[in-house]
């Protein structure tokens, strides 16, 4: 699997945590993961590096609070064991898939991405995980199929935030299914080489680096193939500053505010703003929009 992809970022793109940029480093000169294809990463401005601290208790995650701290404080009542993700739709084998069933035939790979919410701040983050497109053909992707719909897990009692009717409860997402087939769009499993904390989107998340952080949608429980576009919960919520496709684009702003520039995580609430890439910097994906009006298609 590795090689399949274009890394821009390099490993001083990342908060240092030995154990982990070591075997980084020894991955890269095994496989040509990670130190090879930094193309892009000679146009892009210097990246603010991002620990763990940062990674983990600065979220969006309203199932457990509004607030970028709420996460961290109240996700520990979460319940990750036993999971199931339960995949259907035009699909072959439509079914609960165990989630330890699951990893146990995926490839976990190390992937450093960017990371650009739609708020105008960013941070790059080392996930572990496997390519979407590998659990999709575990299921059996049928003919029909052209877009792929996404459900967080729904259950109050553990999530305190859906208690409130803040959103139109559970989360739903959705991609077309020539972007959820693409090599960089991963299911994420863990961060640093850690299970993925309960803040994150455990134990399972959608990775999707080229578009907004909304639409890496956290605590997957269910994947639906189908041939209609999905709805997803801020495009239902404000359809006007949500778009389905919520991809990067530093050229369309946000009703509210500027999309042209972002703050990086790490650096205070003073740190010095710096230009936000088309597609978040992952160019490759580029030829997905062909001939579409990004724009009106935001």
């Amino acid at each position: 699997m590795a090689g399949r992809w274009k890394n821009t970022l390099t490993e001083n793109d990342v908060t240092t945590e030995a154990a982990f940029l070591n075997r980084r480093q020894i991955m890269a000169g095994l496989a040509g993961v990670g130190l090879a294809g930094i193309g892009g990463a000679a146009r892009a401005a210097p990246l603010q590096p991002n620990s763990w601290e940062d990674i983990t208790s600065y979220n969006n995650f309203y199932e457990f609070g509004t607030g970028k701290d709420d996460p961290a404080r109240n996700a520990h009542t979460l319940t990750t064991k036993p999971w199931t993700v339960k995949i259907d739709g035009l699909v072959d084998k439509p079914g609960d898939y165990d989630f330890d069933d699951i990893m146990s035939k995926m490839t976990i790979e190390d992937r450093i991405y960017r990371f650009r919410c739609v708020e105008a701040w960013s941070m790059v983050v080392p996930w572990n995980g496997f390519e979407l497109a590998d659990l999709l053909a575990l299921a059996g992707v049928q003919s029909g199929a052209r877009y792929v719909a996404f459900e967080t897990l729904y259950r109050p009692a553990e999530m305190p935030g859906q208690k409130a009717p803040i959103l139109d409860w559970p989360y739903v997402e959705g991609l077309r299914l020539d972007e959820a087939m693409h090599p960089l769009t991963i299911m994420a499993t863990g961060i640093y080489g850690k299970p993925m904390p309960n803040q994150n989107g455990a134990p399972l998340r959608l990775v999707v680096p080229w578009k907004y952080g909304f639409k890496s949608i956290k605590s997957v429980v269910r994947i639906t193939l189908t041939d209609k576009q999905p709805p997803t919960t801020w495009n239902k919520t404000n359809a006007r500053e949500y778009g389905f496709y919520s991809n990067v684009n530093p050229t369309v702003d946000h009703p509210r505010w500027s999309q042209a520039t972002e703050r990086r995580i790490g650096g205070g609430l003073f740190a010095k703003r710096v230009p936000t890439l088309m597609f978040n910097g992952y160019d490759e994906v580029a030829s997905l929009y062909g001939g579409m009006d990004l724009k009106r298609n935001f």
